[in-house]
């Protein structure tokens, strides 16, 4: 199958359709020469309206943990983006829900096939990590302080989203020892290092 006619097939996807509160609407972006690739978690209210991913506030922060331009962000020669659950999937208690379970089994095997030149994986969340990682550490935490285990392939991280502002301030050390490391990556792979 070509990428094309995958894309085609997931844009047409109703499988989660009667759970989604406004409805489908894929957004992902891909492209077989991306040389990085975000695993994030799903789509915002912000991201379904416009249908372009990280088109909020955690865009912004992920783009500058990541050292690059809105242009270089959104050059699926350069970066995929392809969240666990490609729809928005509403809004919890605290913050959007979780994505939702049929979208990852239902594609995203297929859809890694087709991305043979990523180099980095920067696997945001605890729902990208839990598909991704096999040894994962008990909390996003965790797995983030092992950041070690997973590089130079592979960078977990917490999401950019502000709700997580606490988190960035319990746990100075993310912006003091991974920050650094993922610029130089990013840097490294777009070739600019």
């Amino acid at each position: 199958m070509t990428l094309q006619s995958l894309l085609e097939q997931i844009d047409a996807c109703t499988l989660c359709a009667q759970a989604l509160p406004l409805g489908p609407r894929p957004i992902l972006q891909v492209h077989p020469e991306a040389r990085i690739l975000v695993a994030s978690q799903a789509p915002g209210r912000k991201a379904h309206q416009s249908g372009i991913p990280f088109d909020d506030a955690s865009g912004e922060r992920l783009r500058e943990w990541m050292g690059i331009s809105r242009e270089q962000f959104y050059d699926p020669r350069q970066v995929a983006i392809l969240p666990m659950g490609f729809c928005y999937p509403g809004r919890g208690k605290s913050g959007d829900l979780p994505p939702r379970r049929e979208c990852a089994p239902a594609w995203r095997a297929q859809l890694l096939e087709q991305l043979k030149g990523i180099e980095l994986t920067l696997l945001i969340g605890q729902y990208s990590q839990a598909w991704h990682l096999a040894g994962r550490r008990d909390t996003l935490t965790a797995t983030v302080q092992a950041w070690r285990d997973y590089v130079p392939a592979v960078l977990p991280l917490p999401h950019p989203s502000p709700l997580n502002n606490l988190w960035l301030s319990r746990n100075p050390w993310f912006a003091d020892e991974v920050l650094p490391v993922l610029r130089w990556r990013v840097a490294e792979l777009l070739g600019r290092a």
